[in-house]
């Protein structure tokens, strides 16, 4: 390069700074800001468990040290511990080892900034010691919990003396407040099942129905408001942990006038093979056999984070007393049959496609709910079409078909709302 070359490039260069100082200043500002940013997530990459029946420790890599805390739930067995938000990239399978005292764990997102682990414990377990290592000497940070085996009465005593952390367990959800603004078009809360720690079922290939569940919800919401006709709000719109109640809480409050709760079934190998869809209202008898397991499995969901179920608020506490209302039965029942009807031109239905059982997430007194299972993730053709956005879109249209056979007489006579 030529020294006239040279010394305009540098004249160049000494302008572009001098006129950009402000841009430049603002420039280090925002990468700085970025930079800590990206320092701040935390990485969770491998994790190890050693130990036998009597004595068990747990670690998982991390990429630089944090708070946590740890406790013990009973019935069944728990250590929880909750962490700031992490992400976790652990290897497929982690979870489903047993090992000493530890016949599996969860983890995942249960709020906004917040995440959690819980462990399966084969039986009353006391937690010796929980810490953080630093990095150093090229290892990762790390996260160790030491479990030792005692009786169920120490158990309880060690429960009722320990503190828990402060915060609230669930996430709330990550909807923003719908504020209709004498908007008179009915509002219709579309639930994708499961969410953070909460996988659900899982596929051969490894397929979460969380993930399922959440884009179907997308697309029905999609078709939903294109029309114009409905307001949308879903309950979850990312990968969130969200308890029953708070699912349940989030219609009412906003006045919903329709509550679908998205979910895909399985079953035990043993069980044999199930196939198609089912759309389920909420009863107080389930309407058979496997009403009863399904309905007893995702009221267990909350179990699975940590939450104790018997704190339900009052409003939703009693599904006798909240059912008894029955002109939500008898819309919710209007709204399944038509549901199944506009199902059966655009999915495999299951051979009893109508059921009920005792479902916690439908037990709103005032707002008719209904619970779609699209299909069984445990069966080779169902999980096909559950992944095929084709499929996907067909289903989808096929509930928006169902919303407008159900609102078409209120919206004529009424302008929208509910009834």
């Amino acid at each position: 390069m030529t020294a006239r070359a040279i010394a305009i490039i540098s004249a160049l260069v000494c302008a572009l700074l001098c006129d950009s100082a402000g841009l430049a200043a603002e420039s280090a500002v925002t990468e700085h800001v970025l930079a800590a940013t990206v320092e701040q997530e935390v990485v969770a990459s491998d994790l190890r468990i050693g130990g036998d029946d009597k004595q068990t420790r747990f670690v998982v890599d991390l990429n630089r040290k944090i708070d946590f805390a740890a406790f013990t739930l009973a019935d069944p067995y728990r250590v929880v511990v909750d962490l700031p938000q992490v992400n976790f990239k652990l290897p497929a399978k982690a979870g489903t080892q047993s090992r000493g005292l530890i016949k599996a764990f969860r983890y995942g997102l249960i709020m906004q900034g917040g995440s959690r682990i819980v462990l399966d414990a084969k039986g009353p377990v006391r937690i010796e010691k929980a810490f953080v290592l630093d990095a150093a000497e090229g290892q990762p940070a790390r996260l160790v919990l030491d479990l030792a085996a005692i009786d169920r009465a120490a158990f309880m005593r060690n429960i009722s003396l320990q503190t828990r952390p402060a915060h609230n367990t669930g996430a709330k959800p990550s909807e923003p407040s719908v504020k209709a603004d004498g908007d008179a078009r009915p509002l219709i809360v579309v639930d994708p099942g499961h969410g953070g720690i909460d996988n659900g079922t899982k596929g051969s290939g490894g397929e979460l129905e969380k993930d399922i569940v959440l884009a179907f919800s997308q697309a029905l919401r999609e078709k939903l408001e294109s029309g114009g006709k409905y307001r949308v709000a879903m309950t979850r719109v990312d990968d969130s942990f969200i308890q029953l109640s708070e699912r349940v809480r989030f219609a009412r409050t906003r006045g919903a006038a329709l509550f679908i709760s998205v979910h895909a079934d399985a079953l035990p190998r043993k069980e044999g093979l199930a196939e198609g869809a089912t759309v389920y209202t909420l009863s107080e008898t389930a309407s058979d056999a496997e009403a009863a397991r399904l309905a007893e499995a995702e009221n267990k969901a909350d179990v699975i984070a940590g939450v104790d179920l018997t704190a339900e608020p009052n409003d939703v506490a009693n599904i006798l007393v909240d059912l008894a209302q029955r002109e939500t039965k008898t819309f919710s029942m209007q709204f399944a049959r038509t549901v199944v009807d506009e199902f059966k031109s655009a999915a495999r239905m299951h051979k009893h496609p109508l059921k009920s059982a005792g479902f916690k997430v439908l037990t709103a007194p005032d707002v008719p709910s209904v619970l779609i299972e699209l299909g069984y993730m445990s069966t080779k053709d169902d999980l096909k079409q559950l992944n095929s956005p084709v499929w996907r879109a067909r289903t989808a249209q096929a509930v928006v078909k169902a919303v407008e056979a159900f609102f078409t007489p209120r919206v004529a006579g009424a302008g929208g709302g509910r009834r």
